[in-house]
């Protein structure tokens, strides 16, 4: 067969551009799918609004420098300086914006705790222009949120939607005031749901915790907080209220306050100006693949009861240390940081079922929430009486008498920690170890005993009480 050469040039060229083409189509196909945001943002920019503060603080007063002052008339010669400062003002003003929005027709506005607090003067203006001073209804400082009121009437407001019910990858808007620039919106998705706030965690533990934060990659600024989130739907799922950022500016970290939190809040601080959190009374842990096998679990999850606090919730309810809470009241708790946050949504004296995984079981527990803070354990200062050394890379000795009596606490102390499982599961000097592979310990001896008949590898369990933090179990992994 004879093939003209010039014909299949033509043929490649003509598949070329089809493949192109059709390339091009399905781009400017899928670009079509894009929301459009600007329906969205002319229907709810009325709602918008700027926050501005007025707050009084101390002057800076300058330090009195003697070799300074002499320099100074050095090289001003014949010259009588002033250096009196006795009338600079103790006070002076500081200002901040930031945003918020209106949920009524009368007048009530959200924003956040941070934008407003200490505030001597709040200024509030509107999409309109008009300006009005702001009344404080209420603050909340665990949720970052805050109630404010202005005198107006006939207003128009957002409507709020599910929270529980947003999905990563999700579209959402938010509308604010970055770095002062009044009503400019900024579109992303959902990168994350159940996040925590950076900080709010030491070791792996949670230090305090009353929110769970919707992750987006919005351009969120100085100036954004307190202001709305949007779905597409037009309603507001969403608080923004912080950033991670190594510049000051958005690096598409941004963390939003979940709209379900943000409408019981307001329920509670237009009720009683104040916000009142439930209290089960443990102290936690997360469930990692160790603690997971060593107590019989499938597959990690729900939060590890470290410590019942003494006559609190938990207690009466019947939990106990080394419970797994994997239900809290009908929601699932996939991570520790899920329970408190649960928690924190009912009020004191809320009956709740709580579903416990212990001994290789599932159990139901009723408990009715208190609100009294959790007591503290007192700090374990042992003396030594005889030591005893045991295969764990690190030495005991026995407690005081007076530990034992007056702190009521039984078990030894940590007085030597070298390279082992010890160290390798994060256990220091002085640390207080009550029981060993789910064994209470009481003495030296009785610890030895146990440390000497654990298996050669796997994961055995370690309770220890460690001043400041109460008790806590941690996972020892041996290797032959």
């Amino acid at each position: 067969m004879n093939i003209n050469p010039n014909r299949l040039v033509t043929r490649l060229r003509t598949s070329l551009i089809t493949v192109v083409l059709g390339t091009g189509l399905a781009s400017n196909a899928g670009a079509a799918e894009l929301p459009d945001f600007a329906d969205l943002v002319e229907k709810n920019a009325p709602t918008i609004v700027h926050i501005s503060t007025v707050r009084q603080v101390e002057s800076r007063r300058p330090i009195l420098d003697p070799e300074l002052e002499e320099q100074l008339r050095r090289l001003n010669p014949g010259e009588e300086l002033d250096l009196n400062i006795e009338e600079l003002p103790e006070m002076r003003q500081r200002g901040a914006v930031g945003s918020g929005f209106l949920i009524s027709a009368d007048g009530y506005v959200m924003t956040n705790n941070h934008v407003v607090v200490g505030a001597d003067e709040i200024k509030v203006t509107l999409n309109d222009r008009r300006v009005f001073d702001a009344e404080v209804i209420g603050l909340d400082e665990p949720s970052d949120l805050a109630l404010l009121k202005i005198a107006a009437d006939d207003l128009p407001f957002v409507e709020f939607g599910d929270s529980d019910a947003l999905r990563v990858g999700e579209w959402v808007l938010a509308i604010g005031s970055p770095f002062g620039l009044e009503f400019s919106a900024a579109a992303g998705i959902i990168s994350a749901m159940s996040r925590s706030s950076p900080g709010q965690f030491v070791r792996g533990r949670s230090t305090y915790n009353y929110m769970s934060f919707i992750q987006t990659d919005v351009a969120i600024n100085q100036g954004n907080s307190g202001g709305p989130l949007f779905n597409l739907d037009g309603e507001v799922i969403g608080i923004n209220s912080q950033i991670v950022s190594s510049t000051g500016g958005s690096n598409g970290i941004s963390f939003s306050i979940p709209s379900n939190v943000a409408m019981n809040v307001v329920a509670q601080l237009k009720e009683t100006g104040n916000v009142e959190r439930g209290l089960l009374g443990v102290r936690m842990q997360e469930v990692d693949y160790a603690l997971a096998e060593i107590f019989g679990m499938d597959l990690p999850r729900g939060a590890f009861v470290d410590e019942v606090q003494a006559d609190s919730p938990a207690e009466v309810a019947g939990i106990r240390n080394e419970d797994i809470i994997v239900d809290f009241n009908g929601h699932e708790i996939e991570y520790f940081t899920d329970l408190p946050f649960y928690v924190g949504q009912y009020r004191p004296r809320t009956e709740a079922e709580v579903t416990l995984f212990r001994d290789g079981e599932y159990l139901t527990s009723t408990v009715v929430l208190g609100s009294s803070p959790t007591n503290s354990v007192a700090s374990v200062q042992p003396e030594i009486i005889i030591d005893r050394r045991n295969p764990l890379g690190f030495r005991v000795v026995e407690l005081s008498r007076e530990t034992r009596q007056v702190r009521g606490v039984a078990g030894v102390r940590i007085a030597e920690l070298n390279d082992g499982p010890g160290k390798e599961a994060g256990l220091l000097v002085d640390d207080v170890i009550t029981a060993l592979n789910r064994q209470q310990i009481t003495s030296p001896e009785q610890f030895a005993d146990i440390a000497d008949s654990l298996p050669e590898s796997g994961f055995v369990s370690i309770r220890i009480f460690r001043e400041g933090q109460g008790g806590t179990t941690r996972a020892l992994e041996l290797t032959p």
